[in-house]
């Protein structure tokens, strides 16, 4: 099981300081990946609400929020060796051409580092923001993969879809990772779960789900890719885990997973481990006392040996 950290990205604590001793820590430390997600905007009167509040609010994290894209660049520029993903990017807020320069730049920018963590998109004030449409969002998502991957392909590349369309064209640069960057993607509908074996690398859920639900999608995603031809095995299952509390003592009722003390968030992992997973994520930025680069040291450090 291996074990990555998402950066310092939300809130006023998400300073230059706090991403570049972070990314440096998590390195020294034996992390294997940095993770960073997407947000456009946070909507005061959201059209959808979001299902984490009781209200329908986003969180307050969300007010700041920076660029995905440009926070793994600079923790590139201070790291060597440790994986950086996205966790994840909307696809319907890009163009593929705009995402696969991104991409390819960023791996070859950090030396061929990079995991693509592609998501669908909920939030329909962001593709309103976006001008982006929000109904078809499933067969839209799979052709800007194909359309992606085929920019990232040799030269001359060209691609005529329903939704996306590109000429004949030399594009560059192309990844350092061959064919591309491993993409995972992230889905909690089956349309979407047997989408990531059919086209992608794995999968990337969120591990406040069931352990057995997440096992019964490692194995969906298996099983697709192998109706498609490709190899299971060579799938990965990264999944992101947003801690909100760590307790000196254990959580007794109602406790979801990877909440509570160090002792019952290892044994989380060990059961996401046996459901499949690969590596953890671990998401500290929503955090309530996380408010200064030395907190999110402390959690970095804490939290090392969970995997352990």
């Amino acid at each position: 099981m291996k074990l990555g950290f998402c950066l310092p990205q939300m809130g006023r604590a998400a300073t230059p300081e706090a991403i570049r001793e972070v990314a440096r820590r998590a390195e020294e430390l034996g992390y294997d990946s940095l993770w960073v997600q997407q947000r456009l905007l946070r909507p005061l009167q959201p059209q959808i609400p979001y299902p984490g509040s009781p209200d329908g609010s986003l969180p307050l994290q969300y007010r700041w929020v920076l660029d995905p894209f440009q926070t793994l660049t600079y923790a590139a520029a201070v790291t060597n060796r440790i994986r950086l993903g996205t966790s994840i990017i909307v696809y319907a807020y890009h163009s593929p051409a705009d995402v696969a320069k991104r991409v390819a730049t960023l791996d070859v920018l950090s030396g061929g580092r990079v995991v693509f963590g592609l998501g669908l998109g909920w939030n329909k004030d962001e593709f309103d923001a976006s001008g982006a449409p929000y109904r078809n969002r499933g067969a839209r998502q799979e052709e800007f993969i194909r359309a992606v991957t085929a920019l990232w392909g040799d030269d001359p590349v060209e691609f005529k879809g329903r939704f996306y369309t590109m000429p004949k064209s030399e594009v560059g640069p192309k990844p350092l990772q061959r064919p591309h960057p491993p993409i995972v993607l992230a889905s909690f509908v089956p349309a979407g779960i047997m989408r990531a074996g059919r086209l992608c690398d794995g999968w990337h859920p969120i591990a406040f789900l069931p352990f057995e639900t997440l096992a019964q999608g490692v194995q969906t995603v298996k099983s697709a890719a192998k109706e498609t031809g490709r190899d299971p095995n060579s799938l990965i299952f990264p999944a992101r885990v947003n801690i909100f509390q760590v307790t000196d003592g254990p959580i007794k009722d109602g406790r979801m997973p990877f909440q509570g003390s160090l002792e019952q968030m290892k044994e989380d992992a060990k059961k996401a481990e046996e459901a499949g997973i690969t590596e953890l994520a671990l998401e500290t930025n929503f955090m309530p006392d996380v408010k200064s680069t030395a907190d999110f040291l402390r959690y970095l450090e804490m939290l090392r040996g969970l995997t352990d």
